[in-house]
């Protein structure tokens, strides 16, 4: 990285990943095509998991190339007179891998916790009526590196 005193501490850098609200998924085709998605998530241990239809280009693309990207950006304010940005943002790269099972059901509820807390029981019966009509990837951490300019 080029500008080292923009370098955010890695157990910052992970906060940022978990309390981020979205994350923008890049991907790449067979043929080298890069696919960039926003997508919500959450963080299970050192993974992120997030949901999708059951077909479509992500699938398409993590099915040919594994090897995935996710940048979350976190606080944002544009100074004018400074002609400049005040951001935190963090970026992982990792291997996508899709979730079964227990696995997948833990994501799910997961996803609940995160973006609908105060609805666990509805979230619980929303997931049982629609698990099969969804897939789970999950995406194992391999590095993660942030940075933010805050002054």
């Amino acid at each position: 990285m080029r500008r080292q005193d923009r370098l955010m501490p890695q157990a910052e850098a992970f906060s940022l990943l978990q309390k981020g609200e979205y994350g923008i998924l890049s991907t790449a085709s067979a043929t080298n095509e890069p696919y960039g998605v926003p997508v919500n998530y959450c963080v299970i241990d050192e993974s992120i998991y997030f949901h999708c239809a059951t077909t479509g280009k992500k699938i398409e693309n993590i099915t040919a190339t594994p090897r995935v990207s996710f940048c979350v950006v976190g606080e944002t304010e544009i100074v004018p007179a400074d002609f400049g940005t005040k951001y935190e943002s963090c970026i992982v790269t990792g291997l996508a891998s899709e979730a079964f099972g227990a696995e997948k059901q833990l994501a799910l509820e997961g996803l609940v916790r995160k973006y609908s807390a105060q609805f666990i029981p509805q979230g619980l019966r929303y997931i049982e009526k629609f698990r099969d009509k969804a897939r789970v990837f999950r995406i194992s951490i391999q590095s993660i590196f942030g940075k933010a300019n805050k002054a």
